[in-house]
């Protein structure tokens, strides 16, 4: 799915050196505790020989001590400027990337973009008629780990069960009975929505009693319904196992993505298809919509944003050209060669996908990871765009 990663703007307009790291930062087992005492003097060591200021490797030595308690898997994030620490991210699941430590012009968020592009929010909601277990989580985050949050709502329980009887009163006594049911499910619906509209989750699944979970489905705003799917698993039953809801979360987040990304490609290739449409394909006229702030979405294929944390190379590097960009201190933030700067200052070389990353972030677009050889015309860059292109920018 489309990331947006504007909250971290600021820290792109700054100057200066920036060291990057990520790190496994669990205690591990008793085997590897020697390591993990050992990991952050190493870091430190790392940075300073890549050129790194001794206050900004020591905040980094600091940030990535082990963290005792939290299970493995676990990694971290980790960006200082200044002598200070600016990004701190906790990353629990499997670490996407190889272990990164860089230091650089700018700071480098594609490890933490391509980690992030793997754990979607997500609602996971275990209804009954007396109330729900609601978990707002991330994939591929265990339930209970991380930020992951659950929280149990207990409706009116009175008059919850029809009983045999006859005549005018057992009439009144299901009647009662249904409107608890419905105001019970009225509830668990508007928590869900408030979680979605605040969260944004990219799937809400639903398990639990059936005629509940219909009465919650028929009671979400549109909005919520459109990301609702049930799920045939019943955690507040005795018994039940939860890994019938979890396997289902997977599968559904990765229903959500294929199609995202599948809808996304679809609409570069029709773009392509017209003469000076609203989409632009290779390095060079994806340099030129971003200086122009013209990208709404950029699109970057794994031939740039291969692994960080092995250099900036793919599986086999002499399959790709790794490529440096200058990074400017201003508008238009990003250019090929110099005559592009447009007076701004020259703040130094970045690898191809961290610059095109910063600049989009400072023109406020967002950013798809995409495998290699996806994007239309086998290209390593595309943007879909705010308005039509002009004249083709040769690569």
């Amino acid at each position: 799915m489309s990331m947006t990663l504007s909250k971290y703007s600021k820290l792109f307009e700054a100057g200066g050196t920036w060291c990057t790291v990520l790190t496994d930062a669990g205690t591990g087992t008793v085997d590897s505790l020697e390591a993990a005492d050992v990991r952050p003097a190493h870091i430190r060591d790392e940075l300073l020989a890549a050129g790194a200021r001794k206050e900004d490797a020591k905040a980094v030595e600091d940030a990535v001590r082990p963290m005792e308690g939290v299970p493995n898997p676990v990694a971290r994030f980790v960006i200082a400027h200044d002598g200070h620490v600016e990004v701190d991210e906790v990353m629990t699941g499997e670490r996407v990337d190889s272990p990164y430590v860089n230091v650089g012009v700018i700071p480098d968020l594609l490890p933490l973009l391509r980690h992030s592009s793997a754990d979607m929010p997500f609602v996971a909601v275990s209804v009954d008629r007396t109330g729900a277990d609601i978990t707002l989580a991330h994939a591929p985050r265990p339930f209970g780990a991380g930020d992951t949050s659950t929280q149990t709502m207990q409706g009116i329980t009175e008059n919850l069960k029809k009983v045999p009887g006859g005549g005018w009163s057992q009439g009144q006594y299901q009647h009662r009975t249904e409107e608890v049911w419905r105001k019970n499910a009225d509830e668990v619906a508007a928590e869900i929505d408030r979680l979605v509209e605040a969260e944004r989750p990219a799937v809400v699944a639903i398990g639990g009693d059936i005629r509940a979970r219909d009465l919650v489905l028929s009671q979400l705003s549109d909005a919520s319904r459109a990301l609702a799917a049930t799920v045939e698993s019943h955690t507040r039953a005795g018994g039940a196992d939860p890994e019938v809801m979890r396997a289902a979360v997977e599968r559904l987040l990765a229903e959500v993505e294929a199609r995202s990304q599948q809808q996304l490609l679809e609409k570069l290739a029709e773009e392509k298809g017209h003469n000076r449409g609203r989409a632009a394909f290779g390095v060079g006229s994806v340099v030129h919509a971003l200086q122009q702030a013209q990208a709404q979405t950029l699109v970057l294929s794994n031939e740039l944003t291969a692994d960080p944390g092995t250099g900036n190379t793919a599986t086999e590097p002499a399959s790709r050209s790794v490529r440096n960009m200058l990074v400017l201190a201003a508008s238009p933030w990003v250019a090929i060669d110099e005559s592009e700067a447009l007076g701004a200052e020259v703040l130094g070389q970045a690898p191809a996908a961290a610059a095109l990353l910063r600049a989009a972030v400072l023109t406020d677009a967002e950013v798809e990871l995409v495998p290699a050889a996806a994007i239309p015309g086998k290209a390593s860059a595309a943007a879909l765009l705010r308005w039509n292109t002009g004249p083709a920018v040769p690569r």
